[in-house]
């Protein structure tokens, strides 16, 4: 997907970046310039990333856009710019690549409570509830984003929802193995009112082998036509049936989410019971991109 968007200068110096976004409220003509949906991602990551101090345990989420955070943040270290960095990867594939790239990393055994996490979505809804896991990580994920001080989850603006399933596409559920078919039918009969149906995740390229997580357990994916409702009595609908092991929605769990789109990007933050939103242009974007 490629989408016009303010352009950016690039500097060829090696010098201190200023800061990436700067407030919008009257940005300067700029003649437009092409930015993919990875472009867009990469923004969102390094917003994100601006939250990130020396000393801190960090959680490190998965997925396309997560990855560029993960980037960003070994590239600090590098740099000298981030220090005393403690990563705690969400799935295996982050552990490889945080490992590839020099992050020290530990695990919620040796820290319990974590700073930040940093992690993208599948979709999110005006209050910050979210779906995670079509990527198949989802039960570490919340694991780690559940003890985070601050979770921030970033996006391009095709993840923002009117409510959790209404992309029409999957929410997953982790099941264990054994009777995964009798789990499917009861978790599509729990939600048989908002059109549920389900199907077992099946590996990448093979329609006869399923795809097992990194904690050797199937994924279900549920696909809804109308709304939930209650996200919270849903989950405790889903949790309680036998051999589920969790679920793709994190209900609660964000501070605040980063989104790239079209206009800029804008931050939206939990403050109590409310919500702050700010908004950022495109008209100074060098560091890194």
């Amino acid at each position: 997907m490629a989408v016009a968007y303010p352009r950016f200068l690039v500097s060829d110096a090696a010098v201190d970046p200023p800061a990436l976004m700067v407030p919008s409220a009257a940005p300067p003509p700029c003649p437009p310039v092409t930015l993919t949906q990875d472009d867009l991602k990469k923004i969102a990551a390094y917003k994100a990333v601006e939250h990130v101090r020396s000393g801190m345990v960090v959680g490190l989420g998965t997925g396309s856009t997560a990855k560029h955070a993960v980037d960003r943040i070994a590239q600090l270290l590098k740099q000298g710019k981030l220090k005393d960095i403690v990563g705690i990867p969400t799935s295996m594939k982050t552990h490889e690549q945080a490992v590839s790239l020099g992050i020290p990393l530990s695990d919620l055994d040796s820290h319990p409570v974590i700073d930040l996490a940093i992690d993208g979505a599948d979709e999110v809804d005006p209050n910050l509830n979210l779906v995670k896991g079509r990527g198949g990580s989802l039960l570490r994920e919340k694991m780690v984003e559940s003890a985070s001080k601050k979770f921030v989850v970033i996006v391009d603006e095709s993840k923002m929802v009117d409510y959790v399933g209404g992309s029409r596409l999957a929410m997953p559920v982790e099941v264990i193995p054994f009777c995964w078919n009798h789990s499917l039918k009861r978790l599509v009969d729990s939600f048989a009112d908002a059109g549920c149906v389900g199907e077992l995740r099946m590996s990448v390229g093979c329609t006869d082998k399923a795809y097992v997580t990194d904690n050797g357990n199937y994924i279900v994916d549920l696909y809804f036509e109308k709304d939930i409702g209650d996200l919270n009595e849903a989950s405790d609908r889903i949790l309680r049936l036998p051999g589920i092991v969790e679920h793709g929605m994190f209900v609660g769990l964000a501070t605040s989410v980063i989104v790239a789109g079209v206009d800029g990007v804008t931050v939206k933050t939990k403050v109590g019971n409310e919500f702050e939103v700010d908004s950022f242009c495109y008209n100074d974007l060098r560091n890194g991109f």
